[in-house]
């Protein structure tokens, strides 16, 4: 199997695929307005991602994340999670806002599905309802309680590191960490085309967190190799665990492993980076598998270092729901 690998000796396991631009919340830091249409729903089919994803996994990738958007409202989710698993790939996970959990999950695992991440910014129910402008904290930590009960899928939760929701946040998830094994991660809030003003007023550098992990006895922990970028944290004392990404953070691209493609077809060789490579003319027939995997290949030649947030400068990507974080 070859490998797929860029010109800085980086190897890429990992794909995230967004599946929608759609979201039905309004998260101050992404679409504070709502998602507005712009352009037909003319997303990826579930054949189209089907063929997209044996070409990946053909060159030796290993985990696929469905994202958005918000995933769970494409009313075939479920089919398109059992067409990842059929394609082989070790690890099917899915980033959802939680808000159809409860619901689905049972069908989303006998799918396939055997990671999944859940955007929980707050656990306080009125900073959550303000950042994500809507009054449903409870109904998504119950379906994050009931998935930690089930042996599968591997549970972790997101939060975006805000200034507003940092004071107290930390202890507050710490609390929640305590006797739950599962991960909370925080990001580093990442300047966009569209929140500049917001990132100015908003933006706390991941030192701060990290700061405040090691000074309470906090511990850094290896990671895997088709890991996402956050560095974990462990404690004696802890059921569960913290992570941090930092973009921000001086070598964070060094490590880089992932690689997107957008809900219209479009490979996105890095989050923040301009244009990308159209996949979608090569996902029609079965034929063209091996013109799909030379494509991929040939593209990694162009993948940047690095991107240039520490300059001010966030590519094309306007709102983190069109390419899927």
């Amino acid at each position: 199997m070859r490998r797929l690998e860029d010109g800085f000796g980086r190897r890429f396991p990992y794909l995230r695929l967004s599946i929608t631009e759609a979201c039905n919340f309004r998260c101050t830091y992404c679409l504070p307005n709502g998602y507005r249409k712009s352009a037909p729903h003319d997303f990826l089919s579930v054949d189209e991602i089907s063929r997209l994803v044996r070409a990946f996994r053909a060159l030796g990738v290993n985990k696929v994340r469905l994202t958005g958007g918000e995933p769970s409202v494409r009313r075939d989710l479920t089919a398109i999670i059992a067409a990842v698993a059929e394609t082989g790939v070790e690890k099917v996970a899915l980033t959802t806002n939680g808000w159809r959990l409860a619901r689905d999950l049972t069908d989303w695992v006998q799918a396939g599905l055997t990671h999944l991440n859940v955007s929980v910014d707050s656990l306080d129910p009125s900073v959550f309802a303000r950042v994500t402008g809507h009054d449903r904290l409870a109904d998504v930590l119950a379906g994050v309680d009931g998935a930690l009960r089930c042996p599968q899928p591997k549970v972790k939760l997101n939060a975006v590191l805000l200034r507003d929701s940092l004071v107290g946040g930390a202890d507050a998830y710490a609390a929640f960490l305590r006797e739950r094994k599962i991960s909370v991660r925080f990001i580093e809030l990442m300047r966009t085309g569209d929140n500049a003003a917001f990132f100015a007023a908003q933006h706390v550098s991941g030192a701060e967190l990290r700061n405040w992990l090691l000074a309470a006895g906090w511990s850094p922990v290896a990671r895997d190799d088709d890991d996402g970028p956050a560095t974990e944290y462990s404690h004696a004392d802890y059921q569960g665990r913290f992570g941090l990404i930092a973009p921000y953070a001086s070598g964070f691209c060094d490590g880089c492993n992932r690689l997107r493609v957008t809900a219209r077809g479009k490979l996105r060789l890095c989050l923040f980076g301009e244009g990308g490579v159209d996949l979608r003319d090569l996902l029609q027939c079965d034929e063209n598998d091996a013109a799909l995997q030379a494509r991929i290949r040939d593209a990694l030649r162009i993948k940047p270092a690095r991107h240039r947030l520490g300059e001010g400068i966030a590519g094309d990507t306007r709102q983190l729901a069109e390419v899927g974080g």
